[in-house]
């Protein structure tokens, strides 16, 4: 029959949600540059951007929902959006490689600094890493109280997904909330440790490093947080089912990326990258 649907594919109806996210990212980058370069209004018109960017994505992600509900997920489209949640998640590997790279490039090449009651100077002879005279965090305090609780958070999301898959929902719901707390908490302490930190954010490769690539990963955590949030809110509505909740599948995925990224910040960055330095009190 002519104009008769023969694969199992779906083909999506006109949407203007891309263009509009286009667009979005253009007033948030444009934005963005014009308040770096103190230009008027340059602050509003890169929130006015990211507002737009989460209209689009709560738009985006609600049609996302709406045609599985229609039965528009079949088997072929399932595996699709995995792949691209596997590329997405490949593309923020890369990301936090950038900030290894970095942090390395730093580390093993220093700069000839010294810093003497928070002033820093170049003093030739001083190349070391961490700088001469710098306090740094000690790794084995908030640091590894945080790396404890991601693991945990791996431990409950875990748990969560496996009671979905044998129908538990009760399960579901105590995993996620569990989790979501975990992450709460984790940011927390995170902020905490930010308000104290020995160092600065300017004037030191060492506080720029630190501080991009940490605070990256703490932004991962608030965004998976909220990830987790919606997919509660899903649990609670009666969205996910055993053969069928990608979008919670997706949320974990995401958390244990998360957790896997903090493990080599932690070693890498708290404990290898700090090794020898005095710690702050």
């Amino acid at each position: 029959m002519a104009g008769a649907k023969n694969h199992e594919y779906h083909i999506l109806p006109p949407d203007p949600m891309p263009i509009i996210g286009a667009f979005s990212a253009l007033i948030m980058a444009a934005g963005g540059i014009m308040w770096m370069h103190s230009y008027a209004y340059g602050g509003w018109i890169f929130f006015l951007g990211v507002a737009c960017v989460l209209f689009t994505m709560y738009q985006w992600w609600s049609n996302v929902i709406r045609e599985a509900h229609a039965g528009d997920h079949t088997p072929v489209v399932s595996l699709h959006l995995r792949y691209g949640m596997i590329l997405f998640i490949a593309s923020e590997v890369m990301f936090f490689v950038g900030w290894f790279w970095a942090w390395f490039d730093f580390a093993l090449f220093p700069s000839p600094v010294e810093v003497k009651d928070g002033v820093v100077s170049l003093v030739e002879g001083a190349a070391q890493w961490p700088p001469k005279g710098l306090a740094v965090i000690d790794p084995f305090a908030f640091p590894l109280l945080n790396t404890m609780i991601l693991l945990c958070s791996g431990t409950t999301v875990t748990w969560a997904h496996h009671a979905l898959i044998h129908g538990d929902r009760e399960g579901l719901k105590k995993g996620l909330w569990l989790t979501i707390i975990l992450g709460l908490l984790f940011t927390s302490i995170q902020a905490f440790e930010y308000a104290h930190a020995p160092f600065p954010f300017k004037g030191l490769n060492y506080g720029s490093s630190f501080f991009m690539a940490t605070g990256f990963h703490g932004f991962h955590v608030i965004v998976g947080t909220i990830f987790l949030s919606v997919c509660l809110v899903r649990a609670y509505r009666g969205d996910f089912t055993p053969r069928q909740h990608f979008g919670f599948e997706a949320a974990a995925w995401y958390w244990h990326f998360v957790d896997v990224v903090w493990l080599f910040l932690f070693i890498s960055i708290y404990v290898w990258g700090g090794w020898g330095a005095p710690h702050a009190g």
